[in-house]
């Protein structure tokens, strides 16, 4: 979208300019653009870097060239120490909800009885300029507590006395900001994201002993968190808040990143509160970690639990760093939402969160993720029944042995027919909603989001796309090609299209889109990158 003459000032010099200069919201832009433009100038750069930097080390796993823990860190990981002390606010974090940041959700979330609700401007929503905008000025209400709600059935929402902790996820490093340009370069997305919100809500979190507080996404490095250890240094200073006030968590939803756990939390010792099992993210990175290695391949998305050795291990590596540093140990995000109208079904999908919470207590975590307020009951009461303190700084876990091969071994399992259309008919719904402008879908008793669309994409494309080794096939010999593949994305293209469905005007032009990513040689990094492009 071409840049228009509207441009935001500091001093009389143009330094940020908008494509979207219309809207409500723009005060909130104008008073921030000089804030905005010193992090894009300071840190920018370094950002790009780092991006580059990832591009190298795949090329390297490419080659053969497997992810391990660096030898130049080892006396870090062997040397006793421990991050700062964390705030009392956050010392119990047994339930927290996820979710977008419209009004409602917002409002939702704070009343839904979890500890910390992260609001995210990432994975659950589609960064449409318009939504951006709105999420900000209703996350500066709800900071202010003046934010409400009247729903066109006549309810009114309003926040309750006894709120949810207030977390905000930005972008990840990897996301631009098309419409915002500095010095005639797209801003990052992660660095607007968090600027805008910092500087017009830090100041008053602070104030009220509430933070700031994030959770950042997708670092792939130590040297990603020292980054964003060096932006919030900044911050903190501009913004006229002691060092250390932002607290952040850090999730672990990359392959790399499970190798550098230790490095990420000295990197942001004075900040840092805990790393979280991204466990989603995680599944998609080691696909696309893996992804030139036929012997590295993963069974259909169903099978991949959480019980599974690499993912087992990952978890449980996780814990003991963090214990080990004084840091929380979160959980995962429970994709289950409520069935209504069966109730045979729902108490299935409820026993599969029940037995997920309690693989997680009891393996040491302090916490853990739900992503819709019915569900926080249910992963409160076993959290309390089996965590009657606050958290578990106090479980303590060996290190493994064989740590590295086992996060490095695929799982065994198939891949079926079911499995292999489960898949396409997820990345073509999911994709179709986001470009409608929703990130966060339920699909099939789910609820989807980037993470879990990405998993599906990268699966097919795996399994498309081996080398040269022998095709991939269903347990009666029949191949998974690309044949299959047009097919089935033909078949529901034409089924979805007639279906009422969030995104069905936009069932066409996600099938294309999934084609293109499909058949192309190379696995797209990601699969809001590709689709940006057609937000408005």
């Amino acid at each position: 979208m071409a840049v228009t003459s509207e441009t935001l000032q500091e001093g009389g010099k143009a330094d940020l300019r908008l494509s979207r200069p219309e809207g409500p919201h723009q005060a909130l832009l104008a008073a921030a653009a000089p804030f905005l433009v010193e992090l894009h100038r300071r840190f920018d750069h370094r950002r790009r870097d780092l991006l580059a930097a990832r591009i190298a080390r795949q090329a390297r796993y490419d080659a053969g060239e497997f992810p391990d823990f660096d030898p130049a860190t080892a006396e870090l990981r062997a040397d006793d120490w421990k991050i700062a002390p964390i705030p009392d606010i956050l010392a119990d974090r047994r339930v927290e909800i996820t979710g977008p940041v419209d009004r409602k959700m917002i409002i939702n979330a704070l009343n839904s009885g979890a500890k910390v609700f992260m609001a995210d401007f990432e994975d659950s929503t589609a960064p449409a300029w318009d939504a951006l905008l709105e999420g900000q000025a209703n996350l500066c209400d709800a900071v202010a507590g003046r934010i409400d709600y009247h729903a066109t059935d006549g309810r009114d929402y309003r926040v309750g006395p006894d709120p949810a902790v207030l977390m905000v996820r930005p972008r990840g490093w990897h996301l631009p900001e098309r419409h915002v340009r500095v010095d005639d370069q797209a801003m990052s997305g992660a660095l607007f994201d968090f600027g805008v919100f910092a500087f017009h809500n830090a100041a008053s979190l602070h104030a009220q002993g509430c933070g700031p507080f994030f959770y950042l996404p997708k670092l792939e490095a130590a040297a990603e968190a020292a980054l964003w250890d060096e932006v919030m240094v900044f911050a903190e200073g501009t913004l006229g808040l002691p060092q250390g006030a932002m607290k952040v968590t850090i999730l672990i939803e990359t392959l790399p990143a499970a190798f550098q756990m230790d490095e990420i939390l000295w990197a942001l010792r004075r900040r840092v509160a805990g790393l979280n099992c991204g466990r989603w993210d995680y599944i998609f990175s080691w696909i696309k970690t893996m992804r030139a290695h036929p012997d590295r391949v993963l069974p259909e998305r169903g099978q991949v639990q959480m019980t599974v050795p690499f993912l087992k291990a990952y978890s449980e590596h996780l814990i003991r760093v963090c214990h080990r540093r004084g840091a929380f140990a979160m959980g995962g995000m429970a994709a289950q939402i409520p069935i209504k109208g069966d109730a045979s079904a729902n108490e299935a999908a409820l026993a599969k969160v029940r037995a997920d919470k309690l693989r997680e207590v009891k393996a040491g975590h302090d916490g853990t993720w739900v992503a819709h307020p019915a569900l926080v009951p249910v992963a409160m009461a076993v959290f309390d029944e089996h965590m009657p303190g606050p958290n578990q700084l106090d479980v303590l876990r060996e290190g493994a042995a064989d740590l590295r091969e086992t996060l490095l071994t695929p799982s065994a399992g198939t891949i079926t027919r079911a499995g292999f259309g489960n898949n396409v008919e997820v990345c073509l719904r999911y994709l179709a909603a986001w470009l409608d402008g929703l990130g966060c879908v339920p699909i099939q008793n789910l609820m989807e989001d980037a993470a879990t669309a990405e998993i599906a994409r990268a699966q097919l494309w795996q399994w498309l796309h081996r080398g040269s080794a022998p095709a991939l096939a269903f347990g009666d010999g029949a191949p998974i090609d690309m044949a299959l593949f047009d097919s089935v994305l033909a078949h529901l293209r034409h089924e979805l299209s007639a279906t009422p469905m969030p995104g069905q005007s936009r069932i066409d032009a996600a099938a294309d889109l999934l084609a293109e990513l499909t058949h192309a040689d190379e696995l797209a990094p990601f699969l809001t990158l590709a689709a940006y492009a057609q937000l408005p």
